[in-house]
């Protein structure tokens, strides 16, 4: 996690507890993240300044790197524009991209930022997995719980939270 990044990658970044014990470090640490509630999610890339946000708050989230269909999945059925309506094609090319899949590859090739992109909420709202979560949450992913770094397992668990 320390060494410099090389190549940019999308990453999705999951809160899955709440912050009642929390410290005010990492409470802060999730509000710069936009993950307010529990189930919201963001795409951000793997930046150092992402990557230490991601560690200082590895109790309460997980992430993982998403897959272009993870990414495409969640921004045509989960991404909003302000006023609760729908992502469309209009808007990717009121934006600048010629479609919403152009505008998605740029998001997934760190190309763009989704959380910059003008009238877009930041954060998707997902429901909680179906059949519920595999295991404890107040465990690592390596220790069979939920929390913190799990790869490309992400794309599982966002499947089955949309």
């Amino acid at each position: 996690m320390t060494e410099e990044v090389k190549e940019r990658k999308c990453l999705v970044a999951v809160r899955i507890r709440g912050t009642i014990r929390a410290s005010r470090q990492v409470r802060g640490t999730l509000q710069m993240l936009n993950l307010a509630r529990n189930n919201y999610a963001v795409l951000i890339d793997n930046r150092p300044s992402f990557l230490g946000m991601l560690k200082t708050a590895q109790n309460f989230i997980t992430w993982g790197e998403a897959s272009m269909e993870t990414v495409s999945m969640m921004i045509k059925e989960r991404g909003k524009l302000l006023g609760n309506k729908k992502l469309t094609d209009k808007y990717a090319q009121e934006n600048g991209y010629r479609s919403l899949e152009e505008l998605m590859d740029a998001i997934f090739n760190c190309h763009a930022d989704y959380w910059k992109l003008s009238d877009v909420k930041p954060v998707f709202r997902l429901h909680p997995p179906t059949k519920g979560f595999k295991g404890k949450v107040k465990k690592g992913y390596g220790m069979g719980g939920e929390l913190g770094y799990r790869r490309e397992k992400i794309n599982e668990l966002i499947k089955r939270m949309t």
